[in-house]
């Protein structure tokens, strides 16, 4: 493919300055607007926009995703319910039976609860009233700090910090880098509150890093990676990445002077900064999702 990787960058939630519109995941953007080949053309080129439903609630871009040149699809699930129509799921649906990549994200709780009707990405999403993890001993409130959020709500750290994951073995394309000291990506940005997710059975799908709770220990599943897979139909689906929290994505957690909404109130931090190795990883992390879903090739250990 020598054109421009096509990406929409896309929430679930019309543009709202005090919620994370897409506006709050300018970075993002800028960062994957700049990258380029090795013989110096631009690799992608970035839509960045919030949902705009049409008086019967579908939203133009998504519910007609199939019959658009997007690539791929990053979704921000950042709704608390109805962020995606019954169109929109038909269009996602036939985008990725089309081989379209997709990226699919989330939060703490029920936050980005409408991933739950896009079949094997929504899967491997777990919820608090649906789709709940398997282990009923993960029932339970992981990040006790902020009172008002429940399960699942991994506490990864503070908004702002980097955390430390774990690549599971054997290690993903995903998570090379060689430029890190052990070709693995190795940190990524942290978050008080961070989903569940996890590989559906049956599914072509492995959970491919791990994070750790600050305050329990627990380990958590921070991303799973699903290959081409046919479908019932006999389609052959685009690759996917299922994401424990959009937090990963978003321009508050990779430098908290860039501002949030003002019902934030966990106090900040700064590591994603002050640690020299935590942006390098992630953008090497970004790079190789533009790559992967697209079935190109990323970098090597």
């Amino acid at each position: 493919m020598n054109r421009p990787l096509r990406i929409l960058l896309q929430t679930t939630i019309p543009t709202a300055e005090e919620d994370w519109s897409i506006a709050r995941f300018s970075l993002l953007a800028q960062y994957l607007s700049s990258l380029t080949r090795e013989d110096g053309t631009t690799l992608c080129k970035v839509v960045a926009r919030d949902r705009q439903p049409d008086e019967h609630g579908n939203d133009p871009v998504l519910s007609t995703l199939a019959q658009s040149d997007f690539d791929q699809l990053w979704l921000f699930a950042v709704d608390s319910g109805n962020g995606i129509s019954d169109a929109d799921c038909r269009g996602i649906t036939e985008f990725r039976q089309q081989g379209g990549g997709m990226l699919a994200t989330r939060d703490h709780m029920d936050l980005g609860i409408s991933l739950c009707q896009l079949g094997d990405i929504g899967a491997a999403h777990f919820f608090h009233s649906q789709n709940p993890e398997p282990d009923p001993a993960r029932h339970c409130i992981d990040d006790p700090y902020t009172t008002y959020i429940s399960y699942p709500n991994y506490h990864s750290g503070r908004n702002g910090d980097c955390q430390r994951i774990t690549a599971q073995h054997p290690v993903h394309p995903l998570l090379h880098n060689p430029e890190s000291p052990g070709g693995v990506i190795e940190f990524l940005p942290a978050h008080p509150h961070e989903g569940a997710v996890g590989a559906p059975a049956n599914a072509q799908a492995r959970v491919i890093a791990a994070g750790q709770s600050l305050v329990t220990g627990r380990t958590f599943n921070i991303a799973v990676a699903f290959e081409h897979e046919p479908d019932e139909h006999g389609n052959r689906l685009g690759r996917a990445v299922a994401q424990s929290t959009f937090h990963h994505f978003c321009d508050y957690n990779w430098d908290v002077s860039q501002g949030c909404p003002s019902f934030v109130d966990e106090p900040p931090g700064n590591t994603m900064q002050t640690q020299p190795r935590a942006l390098p990883d992630l953008k090497a992390y970004l790079r190789n999702l533009a790559l992967w879903l697209s079935d190109l090739e990323v970098m090597s250990e």
